[in-house]
């Protein structure tokens, strides 16, 4: 605990931010140097990027279009369809999607006239370094729909597209149960852009590389079915740097930065938040060391019996930033956070789910939580600064928009009975609770998920809660994957 929090917690228990900055800064005056009070508090820290392999992936599709050649006639989709304008256009809106996703695409110039043609063509796919397979159905006829059986066959993940005109329900459906492949029947192209995304998280998810703080020893491990690779190093590492690295001027710009954003303080002292800065910087420097795309950490059984810092003002921070960061070296929810962040361009709340049968809903509660919850490139929802349920250390506890819509994940690893599963939930968002008076952990948002009657037996745990309505989507990122969804 900080010697100062008693003398200075009756000061902060309620100050505004600017009260608090001020306060905060005369404070800091006989810890700094010289000019570098004005330096550490008005700066700004950088964004921190992941620099494991899963950042320097760069993930590959190759795409073909199908059709017969020649006039259509009366044969679907019929003389009224201009078959090489939609071969221009779908070509024009695939090199935009993979330009915006950083993602090769190669995208034969041809169509693929024949059956023999499609078969050359997945053959040479299967040959190459490719993530997955997009093929673009021209036409209903002939050797159209075979292509795309043979496609699903390949064992590369697969995005079927078959805009209107090149499919009944008489050819989608002998193919509508397969996994490892996914059918887009619309005109609708963000439904094929969102299969492209899906190709795209999962060639990242394989090759990115999580660094967890846990136990004694270093151990490598791979998560089935994910492919996301497990570094294990001891808490020691953590506890070693953090106590190796004095306060810095970096640290007290981080905790500037995460005082001047918020609405205001309740309980927590500036040295709180400079402390939280500290982990920051501690599991930055280990992710730098071990070239990793992410972080986890047993962080009650490393840190919570020390004066150190627990990590969830870093944690919040690293999820904000684009870095899947998981609490108490949980697997599935490292499974879970890159999955939200790698498909949604958003981070989800980790959280202990607790029943609420008033109202029949579901509590997610936890000490950290990120705020950029609409999105990484969108703004922050508004926070407080405080203590965690235990009455120490910092954490932004950031309001969720009553009547939003979310998502809830859990990522259950396989075993040898089972692979990988999916516990997918929606609903919307039903209050932030006050904690106190209500006991638990500080950030608890109660939800109403769709359907759910029996909130006393809902499934899971460390699930992730998220902005938006993506059941659907997950669904189907368990069919490309070959992963076992549960929608709850």
């Amino acid at each position: 605990m900080c010697p100062n929090r008693c003398a200075a917690h009756c000061h902060a228990h309620h100050l505004t931010r600017r009260d608090f900055l001020r306060a905060s800064t005369v404070a800091a005056g006989s810890t700094l140097l010289g000019g570098s009070i004005a330096g550490a508090w008005g700066a700004v820290v950088p964004a921190f990027a992941p620099c494991g392999p899963g950042s320097k992936c760069v993930p590959a599709i190759k795409v073909a279009f199908v059709r017969r050649k020649g006039d259509y006639g009366m044969r679907w989709p019929g003389q009224v369809y201009d078959g090489e304008a939609a071969r221009k256009l779908y070509t024009r809106k695939i090199q935009e999607t993979a330009a915006s996703l950083k993602m090769n695409a190669d995208i034969r110039p041809a169509p693929l006239h024949t059956l023999a043609e499609s078969e050359a063509w997945i053959a040479e796919a299967k040959s190459g370094k490719f993530d997955g397979l997009l093929v673009v159905l021209l036409d209903r006829q002939e050797h159209s729909w075979p292509t795309a059986a043979k496609a699903m066959d390949s064992g590369i993940p697969t995005v079927i597209y078959s805009p209107l005109g090149s499919s009944f329900t008489t050819n989608t459906a002998p193919l509508a149960e397969r996994t490892g492949a996914i059918i887009y029947a619309t005109d609708d192209f963000s439904q094929p852009a969102y299969g492209m995304k899906m190709l795209h998280a999962a060639a990242k998810m394989r090759a990115t590389r999580v660094v967890v703080i846990q136990g004694k020893d270093r151990r490598e491990s791979i998560m089935p079915d994910l492919g996301i690779q497990l570094r294990y190093v001891p808490a020691s590492t953590f506890v070693d740097l953090y106590k190796s690295l004095g306060e810095t001027d970096e640290m007290r710009a981080l905790a500037a930065q995460f005082i001047r954003r918020a609405k205001k303080i309740i309980g927590a002292t500036r040295q709180d938040v400079v402390n939280g800065a500290h982990s920051y910087v501690v599991a930055r420097k280990i992710m730098e060391q071990e070239q990793a795309d992410g972080i986890s950490m047993d962080c009650l059984g490393a840190l919570g019996p020390t004066q150190m810092s627990l990590p969830c003002l870093a944690w919040s921070r690293m999820n904000d930033d684009g870095i899947p960061a998981g609490c108490e070296a949980d697997i599935g929810a490292v499974g879970a956070h890159v999955i939200v962040q790698y498909l949604f361009d958003r981070p989800g709340f980790q959280q202990d789910p607790v029943p609420e049968t008033a109202r029949k809903a579901i509590i997610g509660a936890h000490c950290s939580c990120p705020t950029k919850l609409n999105g990484f490139d969108k703004p922050a929802e508004p926070y407080v600064l405080r203590h965690h349920h235990a009455e120490r250390d910092a954490t932004a506890h950031p309001a969720w928009r009553i009547g939003q819509s979310v998502t809830s994940l859990d990522v259950v690893p396989s075993t040898k009975e089972k692979p990988t599963t999916l516990i997918i939930s929606s609903g919307h968002v039903l209050e932030n609770m006050k904690v106190p008076p209500s006991g638990g952990c500080v950030i608890s948002v109660m939800v109403k998920f769709d359907g759910v009657e029996s909130v006393l037996a809902y499934p899971g745990f460390h699930q992730l809660f998220f902005y938006g309505n993506f059941r659907q989507q997950l669904v189907d990122f368990c069919r490309l994957l070959k992963l076992q969804p549960q929608v709850v």
